[in-house]
C-alpha cells in the first residue's frame, strides 16, 4: 500500500489567514474530495499532516480541531474516500517546538508511527514550509497552487526541481497516471 501525505488547508479546504476555527468554516477546495477517494479506491494510505498554531493562539480550542476534523472525515467518506490519519501539532511557532513545518519533526512522527520509510512519499503541500518539511524528511514534496500555493512558485527560497500543480485533484491525475 502506498503513502500519501496531505497539507489539509489550502490543499484539502478552502484557506483563511484567519484561520479555520469552526466546522462550518471548513470547506473543501473543487475536486479534493474525489481526489482523496480516487487515491483510497487505488489503495493509497492518505495521512494529513498540518500545523494548527491556531490552538496556541486561543482561537480555537481541541475539542473545536477535533469537530473540524470530524467533519473532514465525514466528507471524505461522504466522498468515498478515507483519510487513515491526522497529525497535526497545536503549537505555536514561537514556542521552539520541533515539529512544526517547515521543521521535518511531523513527518519523523508519521515515519515512525507508520512504521515505514518516507523515501520517495509524495508530499503535497502548498505552501514552502510544506516543500521545506518533506524535503528534510526525504520525502518528494509537491506544490498545489490552491491556498497559498500560487505565492509560493514565486518565493526566491521556492526549489523549482519540486512539481508544482494547479489543485490537489491535478497533482492526484499525475501520481495515478490519468
Amino acid at each position: 500500500m502506498q503513502l500519501i501525505i496531505l497539507d489539509r488547508d489550502g490543499v484539502i479546504n478552502e484557506d483563511s489567514d484567519e484561520f479555520i476555527k469552526s466546522p462550518t468554516e471548513w470547506i473543501p477546495i473543487r475536486g479534493s474530495l474525489e481526489a482523496i477517494a480516487r487515491l483510497h479506491r487505488a489503495g493509497w494510505r492518505v495521512v494529513v499532516a498540518t500545523n494548527q498554531s491556531g490552538v496556541a493562539r486561543q482561537l480555537f480550542d481541541l475539542d473545536t480541531l477535533a469537530r473540524i476534523h470530524e467533519t473532514m472525515h465525514r466528507r471524505v467518506i461522504e466522498s468515498g474516500g478515507l483519510i487513515d490519519a491526522v497529525f497535526f501539532r497545536p503549537r505555536g511557532t514561537d514556542d521552539g517546538w520541533r515539529c512544526l513545518k517547515p521543521l521535518p519533526g511531523m513527518f519523523h512522527d508519521i515515519a515512525e508511527r507508520l512504521h515505514t520509510d518516507l523515501q520517495g512519499v509524495p508530499a503535497i503541500g502548498d505552501s514552502l514550509r510544506d516543500i521545506q518539511a518533506a524535503q528534510a524528511a526525504g520525502a518528494s514534496p509537491m506544490l498545489v497552487k490552491t491556498g497559498k500555493g500560487f505565492g509560493t512558485v514565486s518565493h526566491p527560497d521556492f526549489d523549482p526541481q519540486v512539481p508544482v500543480f494547479n489543485d490537489l485533484y491535478g497533482a492526484v491525475n499525475q501520481l495515478l497516471g490519468n
